[in-house]
């Protein structure tokens, strides 16, 4: 019986490290889906300027002039990492999703197993 706690004991806590690595990858994939947003609305103010316009970077406390060109690309390049990033932790949520069903049935299973205990003493399972 007490392997069986123990057994369980473990099973529990792999269980809420699953849980807590789901939700840190749900939580990076909302940051992701936020940045991803805000470089898409910067992105649509690009396509609204004319190109002898000046854009401007910040880096750090000082403005630097930047070339159009340049900019679209740097946007255009985050956005690409951004979606490969949420298309891997989306794989991942998936993956841990799994993992987490998996533990969720063994748990049931020793549990119900530990409820209907051994047989009783002097019975013994017959054989077809």
């Amino acid at each position: 019986m007490a392997d069986i706690q123990a057994r369980l004991q473990q099973l529990s806590e792999d269980f809420q490290k699953l849980q807590k690595e789901l939700q840190e990858a749900v939580d990076s994939r909302q940051r992701l889906e936020a940045q991803k947003t805000e470089n898409l609305g910067v992105q649509k103010e690009f396509s609204k300027l004319k190109d002898d316009e000046t854009i401007y970077k910040l880096i750090g406390p000082v403005l630097l002039k930047q070339e159009k060109a340049e900019a679209e690309s740097t946007v255009t390049g985050r956005l690409e990492f951004i979606g490969k990033e949420i298309s891997r932790l989306e794989k991942q949520i998936l993956d841990t999703q799994v993992s987490l069903e998996k533990k969720k049935a063994e748990i049931i299973q020793i549990q119900a197993a530990a409820q209907a205990g051994p047989p009783p003493p002097g019975k013994q399972a017959v054989e077809a």
